[in-house]
């Protein structure tokens, strides 16, 4: 049996077209970006040139766009720069934000750099937008909002906008994680009141290791990392030259085939999970699966039994790659902090499925026949 992945919200498969574009940079243009001879200035080109693709394709200014080693460096850059630059005393973020956030707001909060406060989360996943518009309108001090555009685990995305208008109205600095939409779903910076968004080329079939950090024109931050004049004094270290052509290529496909991706990509989402309630009567989805969620991610809750705990594991050996974890934690197993912090029912276990233009029905055929043997 030919493994089925089913895990593409951890990462994607590098697109060969990527692949092809990158291959140049990886073998006869190998120069430094930063050398003045004319190996230097054609991979200094070759950056630049990826700079305006990822601006226009986020309609921002090529000059807010900065390359970064991915999502989390990204992240903790924004929310770093944000307390110490910016002059914020203050964090609004919630407790189901991927850990690149939530380990950065708490040692800001625990190095006595700025108080932290966690916005409710709903019932559904949801964050309560009354209760984050109470906590700026009680925030004495300047503050930064930091809020997931869609979450990892299970999906539930945030009206980017409407956080938007409550930060500009409170005056707040916003940075949204935006890892699991650029690439997914189309943006437009220069009418959305956000600071810093952040994306990673490997969730949308580019390559690793490589990311942007979106820095508001209006915004003035010191840099993280120290050691050069690289990325407009911004961001120190030689670049990752090939990463740079590939996060650029693989965004501007996914940007040239948004329309037909996306709906077959929610076409599987929302077949597997009917596909499940057929032979699992007891299957039920965590957060806002059918409502406003990302189109690529099924966060499915099973009955908690002796089958279902082994789940992960058993999936593994038929060949089917999928991730998950339950409210509760138990050995090495820590648990998923964003299933507990909306929905810690510890009798049920919780599986992640998510899916790319690469996935089939057949396989969703297969994972659901073997899901129903296995449970």
């Amino acid at each position: 049996m030919n493994r089925i992945y089913l895990d593409n919200a951890a990462t994607t498969t590098l697109d060969p077209v990527v692949l092809d574009a990158m291959m140049p940079y990886l073998t006869t243009n190998f120069g430094n970006p930063s050398s003045i001879y004319s190996y230097g200035r054609e991979s200094r080109l070759a950056i630049e040139n990826a700079r305006k693709t990822v601006a226009k394709i986020l309609n921002a200014h090529p000059a807010e766009i900065f390359f970064t080693s991915g999502g989390t460096e990204s992240s903790n850059t924004a929310i770093t720069a944000s307390v110490r630059d910016l002059g914020c005393k203050h964090i609004i973020s919630s407790p189901i934000e991927h850990h690149a956030t939530l380990h950065t707001v708490e040692h800001l909060k625990h190095a006595g750099e700025a108080t932290l406060s966690y916005v409710n989360i709903l019932p559904d996943g949801h964050i309560d937008m009354e209760h984050l518009e109470q906590l700026l309108a009680d925030s004495s001090v300047k503050t930064l909002v930091t809020l997931m555009h869609a979450n990892n685990e299970i999906g539930n995305m945030i009206d980017i906008h409407a956080v938007g208008e409550l930060c500009k109205k409170y005056d707040a600095i916003f940075h949204s994680d935006t890892v699991q939409t650029v690439g997914h779903f189309p943006f437009d910076l220069r009418n959305t009141y956000v600071h810093f968004i952040n994306g990673a080329g490997h969730k949308f079939h580019g390559p690793k290791g490589v990311g942007m950090l979106y820095i508001n024109e209006n915004v003035k931050i010191n840099p993280f990392i120290q050691g050069g004049s690289q990325e407009r004094n911004m961001r120190a270290g030689t670049e990752n030259l090939y990463g740079i052509v590939g996060f650029a290529k693989a965004l501007q496909l996914a940007t040239d085939n948004h329309e037909a991706d996306s709906n077959y990509i929610r076409g599987l989402k929302y077949y597997m999970f009917e596909e499940l309630k057929k032979v699992i009567p007891d299957v039920s989805c965590n957060g806002d699966a059918m409502g406003r969620s990302n189109y690529t991610v099924l966060n499915v809750s099973f009955p908690k039994t002796e089958k279902s705990e082994m789940i992960l594991f058993n999936l593994d050996i038929n060949n089917i790659c999928a991730s998950g974890g339950s409210a509760c934690t138990s050995g090495a197993d820590a648990g998923s902090h964003v299933i507990r912090a909306f929905a810690g029912n510890p009798n049920r276990m919780a599986v992640r499925f998510s899916f790319s233009k690469n996935n089939t029905k057949e396989e969703i055929d297969l994972a659901v026949a073997k899901i129903k043997e296995l449970i």
